[in-house]
């Protein structure tokens, strides 16, 4: 541990070299190590004054020292950096987080090799192609492969030796015509070798070498009359074709590439691997990159591209991205395609990483459902940069048409959740006609008014449906209130974008980001309870109107009747003797003189 003075010193005197740094905290322990073309000019970027990100914040009030190492260039740095993240996980590096275990298909390293599929990868010379996110696509491929080439199944120890003293006998899979019984020596091994060299080709995803070697034979048999022979390669040849209709993605001549999607949240990026070869996907791969501090995406994909490069033996020439990273990385061409066919194979690989967030969310929601809430609102909270965590939202909503029955609606979210007891409506009482931003300001402010006067909590954020107009409307009335340090924003139908105070320019979230489908569910939500309350309004108002048509029955009539009846309908329903006990014989008479004259003239 050195002196801040001392440290301050250290970070001036850095090279502007590319190289990587480590962090450490007051126990010397360390916590952080990163990559940079400058390291000066990096390093210091960590101290200034405020960062965004509380967890950057807490990281660099623990640095208590740095030390750095020079790299030739800049993907040594890269490398370096990966190599020193694994082998001494800091605190505060990201990690890669992969909790499945992922099928491969295996070549064994043995006399005449087995294929088969594994869970586990054994370090003994053997080859491993995948991983396969199916076991199905796995079971495809092994049937071609058995369908074209009669390898054997079982797990002797077949060594010339063995072989030669003759200590084995033909199983049941020789008489079936599934295995050519190298057990016994009869097929040599440099034949079955052929084979294995072929099936190592298909599991590449390279079948076109394939079919040019069976179509070669097959038209060779039928030059020399041997239809038979011919006839058994066309059906190969057929199998062939079939596995690759089913297969094939894109254009078959993009082979040996892999491509990176991304998707990512509040705490984490999601990374989606597929490796294409000949125009067919012959491996896919899904990673969780657990956040530590505000890193960048390019950092994430990085991190992630470095990892399953290593991890999957992977040796692809091209690699597709879905955005620009400023790194090279050895012995791969980076390409960020806009259109053609590498650009839907980054839109399948960014589908892929969607949905596999979208997997996380959902298996976290069931089984942690207040961890799942608490990402919703964090997410939201940075999306619209909020100084807290809006567990209480509340949103409000006019409804009128033409200026008829004029009312308003307050709905209440609490943890992301609608809370309906704490619905309100509100009729306009200060507001004559159709006027939505004096009808806005009114209910705003009595809303307000009446949780101060009752000592009641406040939300953290208010929505409002509407444009600017709607929003300048309730910030005056929370200003007049005092209320200025509440959030709040509103939301415009049309193009559904988010307005702050004081700012013209809108911002427009992802159609598919959680934050937007919060903020529409709480307007949806505002407009429908508005929308039920103005419908019933009108129904009282049209029953109402229709009952003051009746000469003789007064309000205080009218009240006592829709109070026990609810509606004309009821009444027009109810017994002579039960409305006379109500509003006495004279007025029931009326009551009844009236519907019959109005049925009689409806006839």
């Amino acid at each position: 541990m050195i002196s801040k003075d001392d440290l301050d010193i250290k970070i001036k005197a850095l090279p502007q070299n590319p190289g990587v740094y480590k962090y450490f905290d007051k126990q010397g322990n360390i916590i952080y190590v990163g990559k940079a073309k400058n390291l000066k000019k990096r390093v210091s970027s960590y101290f200034v004054k405020n960062h965004q990100s509380y967890k950057t914040n807490v990281l660099v009030k623990r640095i208590k020292n740095i030390e750095y190492i020079v790299t030739e260039t800049e993907n040594d740095a890269l490398l370096l950096e990966n190599i020193l993240i694994k082998s001494l996980q800091p605190r505060y590096n990201v990690m890669l987080k992969d909790d499945k275990t992922y099928p491969w298909i295996c070549i064994k390293k043995e006399s005449f090799p087995r294929v088969f599929y594994t869970r586990q990868k054994i370090k003994d010379g053997s080859e491993y192609f995948g991983p396969f996110t199916s076991v199905y696509t796995i079971k495809t491929l092994l049937n071609l492969i058995r369908q074209l080439y009669p390898i054997r199944t079982c797990n002797l120890n077949l060594s010339q030796e063995n072989i030669k003293n003759k200590k084995f006998k033909v199983c049941l899979e020789y008489h079936l015509g599934n295995c050519l019984a190298p057990c016994i020596g009869a097929i040599d091994e440099e034949t079955y070798l052929q084979w294995i060299a072929d099936i190592r080709k298909i599991l590449k995803g390279d079948l076109q070498q394939i079919q040019s070697f069976f179509t070669k034979q097959m038209k060779n048999h039928a030059a020399n009359l041997e239809f038979e022979k011919a006839a058994e390669i066309k059906s190969k040849l057929g199998i062939i074709e079939n596995y690759k209709s089913k297969s094939s993605i894109v254009n078959t001549n993009i082979s040996d590439t892999e491509a990176f999607g991304f998707a990512k949240d509040i705490n984490s990026a999601y990374v989606s691997y597929i490796r294409i070869q000949s125009g067919t996907v012959i491996a896919a791969h899904s990673v969780e990159i657990r956040k530590k501090i505000d890193e960048s995406d390019e950092d994430m994909i990085l991190f992630a591209l470095l990892e399953l490069r290593d991890s999957l033996n992977s040796d692809a020439k091209t690699t597709l991205l879905p955005f620009k990273i400023d790194f090279e990385v050895e012995n791969t061409k980076i390409e960020v395609p806009k259109r053609g066919d590498k650009y839907s194979i980054i839109e399948l690989a960014n589908r892929n990483a969607k949905f596999f967030m979208l997997e996380k969310h959902k298996q976290i929601e069931n089984k942690n459902p207040e961890k799942h809430i608490q990402r919703k609102l964090e997410t939201l909270q940075k999306d619209l940069n909020l100084p807290e965590l809006p567990r209480h939202i509340e949103c409000f909503d006019n409804s009128n048409i033409q200026g008829e029955n004029p009312v308003a609606a307050c709905v209440v979210f609490k943890n992301a959740r609608p809370s309906k007891t704490d619905y309100r409506h509100y009729n306009i009482k200060t507001v004559e006609g159709s006027d939505d931003y004096a009808s806005m300001s009114e209910i705003v402010y009595r809303r307000y008014k009446r949780l101060l006067e009752e000592k009641k909590e406040l939300p953290q954020l208010i929505i409002i449906d509407g444009g600017k107009g709607q929003l300048s409307s309730a910030v005056k009335s929370l200003k007049n209130l005092n209320l200025e340090n509440i959030s709040i924003i509103s939301i415009a139908e049309k193009l559904e974008e988010i307005y702050f105070p004081n700012d013209s320019i809108p911002l427009y979230l992802d159609k598919s980001s959680e934050s937007l489908k919060l903020i529409q569910f709480a307007r949806d939500e505002a407009h429908r309870f508005g929308l039920n309350f103005h419908r019933n309004k009108r129904s009282a108002s049209f029953t109402v109107s229709e009952l003051e048509n009746i000469n003789g029955i007064g309000d205080k009539t009218i009240d006592l009747l829709l109070t026990k009846y609810k509606s004309v309908n009821q009444i027009k329903k109810a017994k002579t003797e039960d409305l006379e006990k109500l509003i006495g014989i004279y007025k029931a008479k009326l009551l009844i003189d009236y519907f019959k004259i109005k049925q009689n003239s409806n006839e």
